[in-house]
């Protein structure tokens, strides 16, 4: 275990853009900043992820850039950026000549993705809970707040946001990039995944207090805390997954 003794916010600690208060974030954007292209690319994958992960770009549609270019209101250069990006994470399938098909569902291919979540989880949690600076402990401890409010309220879109910032914002603490590059291409296939079958598990709140369970541990420094909260979590995404399959509506409290 280790305490929280750092001090002040890392050199080269990522920009983050968040529904939370400004005063809660690790650094402050410039006011009236004109987003970067490489920032303008960020948006324009998160955007797209989203309307993926939320099905409103259908699996198996097929779409050009410059239709998700206009869906977003981004440029075509960080929308090509972007859909580069999502082809890696595997929600999209570039088709030469045809364009950008949204990947289907599969929750077999999803057991697959825990096998990795459940060597990694623990492992970025523990790094994170070692690495992290003060400001970011703080951070964290918001975002927590935030995963409980979102279920107490049942707010599944919240809870997806969430979850958004929570792995990017976790990820950067734990400052491996090797972990990081493994790592970013199975949290969207989760969130789509949780998203399609959240409707008739209804789990959110207990969903929600799993993370922040982590995300606490995390801020709290306690190394081993971290990692056997997030087994704890993907045990149960474990659970989840499996009921699924076997075709279970219900998941038991």
């Amino acid at each position: 275990m280790r305490n929280a003794s750092n001090r002040g916010t890392a050199k080269g600690s990522p920009a983050i853009s968040s529904p939370w208060p400004a005063d809660a974030l690790p650094q402050k954007a410039s006011r009236g900043a004109k987003p970067r292209p490489d920032r303008l690319a960020d948006i324009a994958h998160s955007k797209l992820e989203e309307l993926i992960v939320t099905l409103e770009l259908a699996p198996g549609s097929l779409w050009s850039e410059a239709m998700l270019s206009e869906r977003i209101g981004i440029g075509r250069t960080p929308v090509r950026e972007a859909v580069q990006r999502l082809a890696w994470e595997k929600l999209v399938t570039i088709i030469r000549r045809h364009g950008v098909q949204i990947s289907d569902i599969d929750p077999h291919e999803q057991m697959l993705v825990l096998e990795l979540r459940r060597e990694f989880e623990p492992l970025v949690a523990s790094r994170a809970a070692r690495r992290a600076t003060v400001d970011e402990r703080r951070y964290l401890s918001k975002i927590a707040d935030s995963f409980m409010e979102a279920g107490a309220t049942v707010d599944v879109m919240k809870f997806l946001r969430v979850h958004f910032e929570s792995k990017r914002f976790v990820i950067a603490c734990a400052r491996n990039p090797f972990v990081a590059n493994a790592f970013a291409p199975i949290n969207a296939l989760t969130r789509r995944f949780y998203f399609v079958y959240q409707r008739e598990t209804k789990d959110v709140a207990r969903a929600a207090a799993l993370h922040a369970a982590v995300l606490k541990a995390i801020a709290s420094g306690d190394e081993v805390a971290a990692a056997e909260a997030a087994t704890a979590m993907v045990d149960y995404a474990e659970y989840y997954t499996r009921s699924v399959i076997v075709g279970r509506t219900t998941i038991d409290p």
